[in-house]
């Protein structure tokens, strides 16, 4: 009995050892390649950031400037209105 029962123990500690191994050679490759395209795509998405902030203030820039050209519009339509009231 005791002799099955340190053959058990035995042979779980060695099962245990065999999975508590590191990672293959196989393994190791994936996470490396799963861990550049993690870092490309942080790069993409940095990159876009950056695009759309710059296509943010063009389209700010645009509006603020049409709202100045409506502005002039309306002041010479006033005018326009004044000078026949008169």
């Amino acid at each position: 009995m005791n002799k099955m029962l340190i053959a058990a123990a035995a042979s779980s500690v060695l099962l245990l050892a065999g999975c508590a191994s590191g990672p293959d050679e196989e393994t190791t490759a994936q996470l490396n390649e799963l861990n550049a395209q993690v870092n490309q795509l942080s790069q993409d998405v940095s990159s876009l950031k950056s695009m759309y902030a710059a296509d943010v203030q063009k389209a700010n820039d645009a509006a603020m400037s049409a709202q100045e050209e409506a502005a002039r519009a309306n002041e010479r339509i006033d005018n326009i209105a004044q000078s026949y009231t008169k």
